[in-house]
């Protein structure tokens, strides 16, 4: 008796311990702090697991992936969590479920307020409207980061489309760039294909070797700008090659110029250096452009300088 009695003691204080447990991990009262960002971010959210996790969804999309309609919950759920770190200071990651014509607003909004952009990337073919996800990343005190990261929460749903990613008619003359003043303006010479002018530097700083071999521009580890239109009507596209501590300059660099952010992501699995490249566009005088390139570029091997 005293064997069964002793068993379902144990089995009782486990059942208890889990409980305790099961309550510790899933439903806990929300620190004084956290309750202060919900108020200035002005959203709902939930505490558990010693996370502060808010969601913002997109109710106000009505998408449809290969024609078919979907709900919200699907997969167009946008949030930012938060948890304490190290030192006292608050740990901020999130995903942004945004338009084509909010990323960079919402973005450059990040940049400016000391937030980090870690990917932008798609997670499905031929939906309506395209939608983009961002994930972002913050560290510092709960009530200033949730000021910084308003301005950007704010603009979701009601970012107005920036300039260069406007839709404007198509430009009629080609092949009119003075493509001499482009090389100047980038630093670098660059090669004419048809209509395109193309401005390509390798990242041999980088030393970045796969089984012994040598990994360099031919390979696919370079940064790129191509160029077509004319002078007062260009429109540029390229890749940037960056290692994680160029990413943020390099993003702040091309939105101070005005240029379009559309792709942050990798190329390449198990590199040492990690090596990061996003891809960017832009409309607007040929000047310009480059000027934008040249700042992003400027950015490249600092430290390895």
């Amino acid at each position: 008796m005293r064997g069964i009695g002793t068993k379902l003691m144990m089995k009782t204080c486990f059942i208890f311990g889990f409980v305790i447990v099961a309550t510790l991990g899933y439903s806990q009262e929300t620190p004084s702090d956290y309750q202060e960002v919900l108020k200035i971010v002005g959203k709902t959210g939930d505490y558990k697991s010693n996370v502060l996790k808010i969601n913002i969804p997109r109710n106000d999309l009505h998408v449809k992936v290969a024609g078919y309609s979907l709900p919200t919950p699907f997969g167009f759920g946008g949030w930012f969590a938060m948890t304490k770190g190290d030192g006292g200071e608050e740990v901020v990651m999130g995903d942004l479920v945004l338009t084509q014509d909010e990323v960079n607003p919402v973005m450059s909004s990040l940049l400016e307020h000391g937030f980090e952009v870690t990917a932008l990337h798609n997670h499905f073919f031929w939906e309506e409207p395209r939608v983009f996800f961002m994930h972002i990343h913050g560290h510092g005190k709960a009530g200033e980061l949730a000021n910084q990261i308003k301005p950007a929460i704010d603009l979701i749903g009601y970012a107005k489309p920036t300039e260069s990613g406007s839709p404007k008619p198509a430009t009629e003359k080609q092949g009119a760039l003075d493509t001499d003043r482009i090389a100047r303006v980038v630093g670098h010479a660059g090669e004419q294909t048809g209509p395109v002018y193309k401005i390509t530097l390798g990242r041999d700083d980088l030393g970045v070797k796969e089984m012994g071999a040598t990994i360099n521009a031919r390979m696919g580890l370079n940064t790129w700008a191509a160029f077509v239109g004319t002078n007062d009507d260009a429109a540029i596209a390229g890749d940037v090659a960056m290692l994680e501590s160029e990413v943020t300059p390099t993003l702040k660099a091309l939105r101070s110029h005005g240029l379009e952010v559309v792709a942050i992501h990798h190329h390449m699995l198990n590199t040492k250096p990690e090596i990061i490249f996003l891809h960017y566009w832009g409309r607007g005088p040929a000047d310009k452009l480059a000027t934008g390139f040249k700042a992003a570029v400027d950015e490249l091997g600092k430290g390895t300088r």
